[in-house]
């Protein structure tokens, strides 16, 4: 069973949320929030496994309240709901903790996928924003008469790259890879050299733009 909470300002998203989910039976809502505070607050009373939440709510943001969340309670998956699309938003959510985000308007198996995702320690996004992100990357290339950095990688760097992405640790590549964790750390430096990428939510956001992770 995995263990939800929704935190959003809108009492009507809220109750449909809740519907959605409860017509699966491996998923359990177990708290509402109404704002970021207030999210915070359910975490000690709730322990969810999994925050959906907007962005923009009143008395705490969505975002200082994921950094919040996720600095105390590592463990919990928080997944953004959002209006918002463009790239520094979700550049925001990702340094702020969030694994997942989706816009509003999509479709209820992309919530129910972006929930599996999560609790499974991996990324996700709305095919929405990932269609966004590849976009304005390709126009960036283009203004910028460049070719793709992703063709400088070795074979090695690409595999780290999407396991990096995908929320695996060092020391989990190096156990699935069959490498020393110095090796790995070492690939994971060249190949944020070369991609000009300076954190992991930044290695995320190219991912997604690369059609590597989902």
């Amino acid at each position: 069973m995995i263990r939800v909470l929704l935190a959003d300002d809108h009492t009507i998203l809220r109750t449909g949320l809740r519907a959605i989910l409860e017509r699966h039976g491996e998923i359990q809502v177990v708290g509402e929030a109404s704002d970021g505070r207030e999210a915070i607050h359910h975490m000690e009373d709730d322990h969810p496994d999994v925050v959906v939440m907007d962005i923009a709510m009143p008395t705490l943001s969505g975002i200082e309240a994921a950094r919040q969340i996720s600095a105390k309670h590592p463990e919990v998956a928080i997944i953004f709901l959002s209006m918002h699309f463009d790239e520094s938003y979700v550049l925001r959510a990702l340094k702020a903790g969030a694994r997942a985000y989706l816009l509003k308007d999509s479709a209820e198996s992309d919530l129910i996928s972006a929930i599996h995702a999560v609790s499974e320690g991996k990324a996700f996004f709305s095919p929405a924003v990932s269609r966004v992100l590849m976009d304005d990357y390709l126009r960036q290339m283009q203004q910028r008469g460049v070719e793709d950095s992703y063709e400088l990688l070795t074979t090695r760097e690409r595999e780290i790259l999407q396991l990096l992405a995908e929320g695996k640790s060092n020391k989990d590549i190096a156990r699935l890879l069959d490498l020393s964790l110095y090796t790995v750390e070492t690939h994971r430096s060249n190949l944020l050299e070369k991609l000009n990428l300076h954190s992991v939510p930044e290695l995320i956001l190219y991912a997604v733009r690369k059609g590597i992770i989902s």
